[in-house]
């Protein structure tokens, strides 16, 4: 009998220990999966807060929770099977999909390079909405549609990193990583969207007044320094998958000059140094594509026309505030 309970007893533990392993094997898949899609995640980050504006304080909060929810269902319900499909059915699928997320990235950071030089901002253009279910759901519905984007780039850049690995620990790995960034942009994003609140309260105490007062006046300083980082990893992340896929797909000699040239200056000055080379001439890459796309879209007859069509819906969409009346923006302030 006590040979039978001993047995069993190294029974359960080495099935613990195999779970246990199938843990960190996950972790480390996922740790490792979500290392290349750090610029995207960086990119939401920047991108999100936006669609938050014109809230009042007590609506913040549970429009960035609806957010989230949207952007893990996003990840999990309808990107995770496609790419775990493709990736078993038509696995050389994965980067010319990853090259079309990269393009896009590419995209909306040369178009928000493009509207501060010409001042054509979106944001500018756009008109007023009235405050309530109509504007919040709108706006949500506008944040989760840029989230499946970002999102499908984030989890195919994560799949391509773990695509060797068996099929339940990639897809083990992919859920993680999509919890986590899930977890890390929108916690990042509720911080972010916050902070002033948290300045005014300490404001008004005499002992924090100070920290209070530089909290608020900082935050435009760091919602500007975000979407400029924003930008950036747009077009440093696109520029880079298009650099790679491009090799991949038998067109070498740019991807050969940079890594040449990184190699230099990794030999030279360390591989921080090599790292930084790689980064600026995917951006340079990034930026010149992107270029491209914006030219097609906005300047092009046939790209205009349909760009135009898809930023100004039809005006039963669009519900104006009426004259006189507070918007969501003032009310808040």
């Amino acid at each position: 009998m006590a040979g039978g309970l001993a047995a069993l007893l190294d029974d359960i533990a080495a099935i613990a220990r195999a779970a246990a392993a199938s843990v960190d094997d996950i972790a480390a898949a996922a740790a490792k999966a979500s290392t290349k899609a750090v610029g995207v995640v960086v990119d939401d980050a920047a991108v999100t807060p936006r669609y938050v504006q014109g809230f009042t304080a007590d609506r913040e909060l549970p429009v960035i929770w609806r957010i989230a929810k949207g952007s893990i269902i996003n990840k999990i319900v309808f990107i995770l099977p496609v790419i775990l499909l493709l990736n078993w059915l038509l696995p050389w699928a994965l980067t010319p999909l990853l090259m079309c997320g990269g393009l896009y990235l590419s995209y909306e950071g040369a178009e928000k390079i493009w509207e501060a030089v010409s001042g054509h901002s979106k944001s500018k253009e756009a008109p007023a909405l009235v405050k309530g279910a109509d504007y919040e759901n709108t706006m949500v519905k506008g944040a989760i549609t840029t989230d499946f984007i970002l999102s499908a780039e984030i989890m195919v850049i994560s799949l391509n990193e773990v695509a060797d690995l068996g099929f339940w620990l990639k897809a083990g790995s992919l859920v993680v990583v999509a919890l986590a960034i899930t977890a890390l942009v929108y916690g990042v994003v509720a911080l972010i969207v916050k902070m002033d609140d948290v300045g005014l309260k300490l404001a008004a105490k005499e002992n924090t007044r100070r920290l209070g007062e530089g909290l608020v006046k900082a935050m435009p300083i760091v919602l500007k320094v975000l979407s400029t980082v924003g930008i950036a990893a747009m077009l440093w992340v696109g520029g880079h998958i298009l650099l790679v896929g491009m090799n991949d797909l038998g067109f070498h000699p740019i991807y050969e000059f940079v890594h040449h040239l990184e190699v230099l200056a990794a030999n030279a000055a360390g591989g921080f140094v090599g790292w930084l080379v790689n980064t600026f001439f995917s951006a340079i890459i990034g930026l010149a594509i992107g270029a491209v796309a914006v030219v097609v879209m906005h300047l092009l007859p046939f790209g205009k026309k349909k760009h135009d069509d898809a930023e100004h819906p039809k005006a039963h969409e669009i519900k104006v505030e009426p004259s006189g009346a507070a918007t969501p923006e003032t009310e808040k302030r």
